[in-house]
């Protein structure tokens, strides 16, 4: 009552607008004498005009007594249905169902009235046009005056918000195009204002929708003063494809618009939708489609099992914990070495999965007694090994770090899950370990052939599965993080050479591969991920630029450093020597690598273990190239090996060559 008397007096005072627009709603009190004067309205109304016809009334005497109970009849119904009970600014269909219930049930009601009168007097007391006439004037009165209101109350924030709010023009004129755009209109509150739509289509030009202008795209991007109206054009991500998103992305920044994104349409139905309006970010436009997994079989493996992942606070670590949280788990375990980020990890858990058990360990994989203590106790039926230091120019610096946690830790925790029988360990590799060229990748290699190894020696009863994929969006240390960050500090973005390209797959769905390929085949496979098309890094770093509104090379320089020790050009997913075998999942091949035999390949690893723990770079690295021979150091201070292997096989085929 306080803020309605506040806004009549700032009517008074001149300072309205901001003043009615702080009411929340009308009371209901108010509402109900408005419907009543609609009501009386209604009658004089019906009456005039059947006046007007010169149409006589029955028992005119009695006008009082039925204007009583029809008022009567019609409020009661009013209280039944709850007609004043709606918020009037947010009034929709549903209000005006209510109305015609209520307006419906009086109606039917003094029919029935109606009938037994004239079956007692010979004549009805209402005649029957002139109570359908009532009904149709006071339903559409009623409702009419909800949606004056409700235009009303939005015309004031809009006209209060004006100058704060992003003008957008929303793409397409389709289903999801229009529910984003009524979604804006409704929210007044929202910091966008729809002024008008998109499309590719020339039939749309001159039509109407929603009360605005769809123009077409020749038409829009040729006329500058059409695109001073707007602010940003707001592209729906699920209704077109990578290509097109581009292409109206390139046009929207050449013209200084920003472009913006809708959320997902099942969030539209979740009514988190204006809310979820976000800028166009570079993941959209690499993104792929989203892929569907089996949850059947997940749900089967995981459902109140004890889970291990190792690097469990990591990029991908910490994805396949959140989604292994969703198949009900008896226990997850999250082990990891990096303090702040498992604690971090922890928090979010166990506020987003509140009934779900957690253990979070802090250790370090090459530790085995730590590790045997965790797997007697807890009896894993899965274990995803992600745990491994990844970045190449450090690791190429630092070789037997390497070979503490990508080499010695998968093979503690790869023999630990057999002697203990786990039903399935599923380690996380990279296409960096295909044909390396750095330390990292040849580490990787070696820890792929170890564990294949294990798939056939006695006694064991696990199934070793590897899989291996490119690099993920948003990851710890990856290339995006970075350019933006460069970018914020207004540059240069930095890439070591103008041709190199990577491919590219979002955290969520390189983690949901890794847990569809851990329920498939009999172990020993290597599965490869398809990761899509490659993306040339420079049109990558472009693209960032100019969706932060900047012009590349001319407010954001690009400058080429170099490669960087162990870096190649082109990343690969398969080996000069491997095969694919296509699976029942589209996405998901398997890799024939060659393989080495346990009693082989253990020999090989106590040599290298004892080379890191003497910190023996050289050695080290030489024992990684006799174990993985494809690896050709590049850009690399052991280059000198490869040419000095080169050499000593040159001089054995000499040799032998004599001797015959």
């Amino acid at each position: 009552m306080k803020k309605l008397y506040d806004a009549f007096k700032a009517l008074y005072n001149g300072d309205n607008i901001v003043k009615i627009t702080e009411i929340r709603y009308i009371p209901r009190w108010i509402v109900i004498a408005i419907d009543l004067l609609i009501i009386l309205f209604s009658i004089l109304l019906s009456h005039l005009f059947l006046e007007k016809l010169r149409v006589r009334l029955n028992f005119p005497e009695y006008t009082l007594h039925k204007i009583a109970l029809l008022v009567t009849i019609n409020f009661a119904f009013m209280f039944i249905y709850k007609t004043y009970a709606g918020i009037i600014r947010h009034s929709t269909f549903f209000d005006l169902f209510k109305i015609i219930l209520s307006s419906g049930s009086t109606l039917a009601s003094l029919l029935l009235f109606d009938y037994g009168i004239e079956l007692w007097f010979g004549k009805p007391l209402y005649l029957y046009p002139n109570l359908f006439l009532y009904f149709f004037i006071s339903v559409s009165m009623m409702f009419f005056f909800r949606m004056i209101v409700k235009r009303f109350f939005n015309l004031l924030v809009d006209f209060k918000g004006a100058s704060s709010k992003v003008r957008v023009a929303v793409l397409g004129v389709g289903d999801a195009s229009v529910s984003v755009a009524r979604a804006i209109l409704h929210n007044p509150s929202y910091p966008y204002r729809l002024e008008g739509f998109l499309t590719n289509r020339s039939d749309s030009q001159r039509a109407i929708l929603l009360g605005h202008k769809i123009h077409t795209q020749e038409e829009f991007f040729k006329d500058d003063k059409l695109i001073s109206q707007f602010d940003a054009i707001l592209i729906i991500k699920e209704i077109m494809t990578k290509q097109e998103m581009e292409k109206w992305m390139v046009l929207a920044l050449d013209k200084g618009l920003k472009v913006l994104k809708a959320p997902t349409l099942s969030k539209m139905r979740d009514g988190d939708l204006v809310g979820g309006i976000r800028n166009l970010q570079i993941e959209d436009l690499l993104n792929r489609r989203p892929i569907k997994i089996e949850n059947e079989d997940l749900k089967k493996r995981h459902f109140e099992k004890n889970v291990l992942v190792t690097g469990g606070a990591g990029s991908i670590g910490s994805e396949i914990v959140r989604q292994v949280a969703h198949f009900n788990p008896s226990l997850i375990v999250v082990l990891d070495q990096a303090e702040s980020p498992l604690y971090e990890l922890e928090l979010e858990l166990l506020e987003r999965f509140p009934d779900q058990k957690f253990k979070f360990v802090l250790a370090d994989i090459s530790n085995n007694y730590r590790l045997e203590k965790m797997f007697e106790m807890y009896q894993f039926s899965m274990v995803y090994h992600a745990a491994a230091y990844k970045h190449v120019p450090l690791i190429e610096e630092n070789p037997h770090e390497a070979i503490f946690v990508n080499v010695l830790g998968t093979r503690n925790v790869a023999l630990l899950s057999k002697k203990y029988k786990v039903n399935r360990f599923v380690m996380v590799s990279t296409d960096k370990a295909v044909n390396p060229t750095n330390v990292m990748g040849a580490s990787k290699r070696t820890a792929e052939l170890f564990v294949q190894s294990l798939q056939n020696t006695e006694g064991n009863i696990t199934k070793f599965i590897t899989t291996r994929f490119g690099n993920v969006l948003g990851s710890n240390g990856s290339v995006i993080p970075h350019f933006k960050k460069q970018i914020e500090k207004g540059g240069p973005i930095t890439i070591t050479h103008p041709d190199i390209i990577r491919y590219f797959m979002t955290i969520p769905e390189a983690c949901e591969l890794v847990l569809q390929a851990g329920t498939m085949g009999g172990g020993g496979e290597i599965y490869v991920f398809d990761m899509g098309d490659p993306v040339k890094i420079l049109d990558l770093a472009k693209r960032m630029i100019r969706l932060s509104g900047f012009t590349p090379d001319v407010d954001i320089k690009i400058k080429f450093i170099g490669l960087r020790p162990g870096e190649k050009l082109y990343e690969e997913l398969l080996s000069n020597d491997a095969t694919t075998i296509p699976t029942h999942h589209e996405k998901i091949m398997i890799s024939k690598d060659p393989i080495i035999k346990f009693e082989e390949i253990e020999v090989l690893y106590r040599q290298i273990i004892r080379s890191a723990v003497k910190r023996d770079k050289v050695q080290v690295v030489t024992l990684l190239k006799k174990i993985v021979p494809e690896f050709i150091s590049n850009n690399s201070e052991y280059e000198s090996l490869d040419k000095k292997m080169l050499e000593d096989d040159s001089k054995q085929s000499l040799s032998l060559e004599i001797e015959n």
